[in-house]
């Protein structure tokens, strides 16, 4: 009987950092490479940078590429090997274990130039592959270049610091003192700033592409967070940027992380994009939800936010090019009366208090905001997406809200819920749950909604209909004229409360 032996990639195999720091499948990454032009494997001047390595999976897929590429340039393959990897494929590394594990892919080696290397042309171990230990530089308590807390990350040189070399610089081109044609890369994706519990965490992913930008390739690659799609959190800024930055030619889209990176749950799905120089033009938009692939072209910059795919875009012109008023304004902001989720009751007070820890009571004294809601009456809705960090069930559908419910007059809550409009009778309170609970509302919020904090934001294509009336998913979709496909598709993406 004939013995097969099986000899996995390694690469394949390890365990992530955390949901931060992410491992690429080597798979994903050929995909990413797959969008760079073919002709770029066969030019032997052409210069590679990996900023943010932590297997080498990029440099050496990257060198496997060249390699076929060059042989008709370089027959020797040793001349060409040693041609690749002296000078055309440079890495950062992000930690000292990630340098090691980095230049063993790429050398064969965990020095570059030890006897194992495959590469006989460096004359010390770092090779291109570099790394070096910095510190933060503190600025008010925070590191000015990352935003990183110095409470959190303010230790011992002998530990890891998380401060990594591409971005803690004014002069990334200074680390290697040279062009590149192409950089590609999976940043790391955040870090405690030191905010609210202590778990707040800064995105960072968006610094390693504007430094990036800053060097000026041909072509940029990476794979990141989608939560930017939204902004908030400091994004907003950097949204703006990139849904109006027509060299972004190619944008592929997960809405679910694991379909992507699997058993890593990252709250808004993942994307990896192509940015190219000198491009000035329409984007390849590719939306992935589980077994579904929808392909689409258009400018990312048609709304304040990028809209996933094509159905929820069509879907969305038609409600704005009927209604001109939508529910962001009658959404209240975060904490709608002024009180803290820990708001303790008071025995005495003349206000029902609805909090996460139940019903209580409280002053009216102690209400600083929305005093003109109190003897109104208004719906409780839960500020936390019922969906776990925003992300779609097995099925890959979400449900979007939780709790959702009518507030009497002489009624309050606490920050960890949303207050929704202000009514004279228990009747419109009610229609406006039953509007909150239909598909249509949902599916609006969900194309929007990418991480579990709803905010009046949120609501922006929810069109503000007149509550005297009661609305159903039926009603809604023959008033805004939703046809049949985009209806299932609605289904297909919510299910019911």
């Amino acid at each position: 009987m004939m013995q097969i032996n099986y000899n996995p990639d390694v690469l394949t195999c390890l365990a992530n950092l955390s949901n931060d720091e992410v491992f690429t499948p080597p798979s994903l990454a050929n995909d990413i490479l797959d969008l760079l032009p073919a002709d770029i494997w066969s030019n032997p001047d052409a210069k590679f940078l990996d900023p943010v390595s932590k297997s080498g999976i990029f440099l050496r897929e990257m060198a496997k590429r060249l390699v076929v590429g060059l042989e008709q340039k370089i027959p020797d393959k040793q001349e060409r090997i040693n041609h690749i990897l002296k000078n055309q494929l440079y890495g950062i590394a992000i930690t000292e274990l990630t340098a090691l594990l980095s230049r063993r892919s790429v050398y064969c080696s965990k020095t570059a130039n030890s006897e194992y290397s495959v590469c006989d042309q460096f004359d010390n171990e770092q090779g291109n592959v570099i790394y070096k230990s910095i510190q933060h530089t503190w600025k008010d308590g925070k590191c000015s270049y990352c935003g990183a807390s110095k409470d959190v990350y303010h230790r011992d040189k002998a530990l890891e610091t998380y401060a990594y070399n591409f971005i803690h610089t004014d002069k990334p081109e200074k680390l290697f003192n040279m062009k590149f044609d192409v950089i590609v890369g999976n940043p790391p994706y955040q870090l405690n700033d030191g905010g609210g519990t202590g778990s707040s965490a800064k995105p960072i992913y968006n610094l390693f592409i504007e430094q990036a930008k800053k060097l000026k390739p041909r072509y940029l690659t990476m794979i990141v967070p989608a939560r930017w799609y939204s902004g908030g959190k400091g994004l907003d800024n950097f949204r703006d940027e990139m849904l109006q930055d027509h060299r972004i030619s190619v944008l592929v889209d997960y809405v679910d992380s694991r379909d992507c990176f699997p058993g890593v749950d990252i709250a808004g799905g993942v994307c990896y994009f192509l940015w190219e120089k000198d491009r000035n033009g329409i984007c390849d938009v590719t939306t992935v939800r589980k077994n579904t692939i929808i392909k689409d072209q258009r400018f990312l910059g048609e709304f304040d936010t990028f809209i996933r795919d094509n159905v929820s875009i069509g879907i969305i012109r038609k409600i704005k090019s009927q209604h001109s008023s939508f529910l962001d304004r009658v959404v209240s902001s975060r904490m709608p009366f002024g009180l803290p989720s820990n708001q303790n009751f008071e025995s005495d007070g003349d206000l029902v208090l609805i909090s996460s820890s139940g019903t209580g009571n409280i002053s009216k004294k102690k209400i600083t905001s929305n005093v003109e809601l109190i003897d109104k009456w208004k719906v409780l809705l839960s500020k936390a997406s019922n969906d776990h960090g925003g992300q779609p069930d097995k099925d890959g559908k979400r449900r979007i809200f939780s709790k959702i419910e009518v507030m009497p007059p002489g009624t309050v809550c606490t920050e960890s819920y949303l207050a929704v409009g202000k009514y004279e009778s228990e009747l419109e309170a009610s229609n406006m749950v039953t509007y909150l609970q239909t598909s249509f509302c949902r599916f609006l919020v969900s194309t929007i909604l990418l991480t579990q904090n709803i905010t009046k934001g949120k609501f922006a294509f929810v069109p503000d209909l007149d509550m005297t009336e009661t609305w159903s998913n039926d009603r809604l979709f023959d008033l805004f004229n939703i046809n049949e496909q985009e209806r299932d598709f609605i289904f297909q993406t919510i299910r019911p409360m």
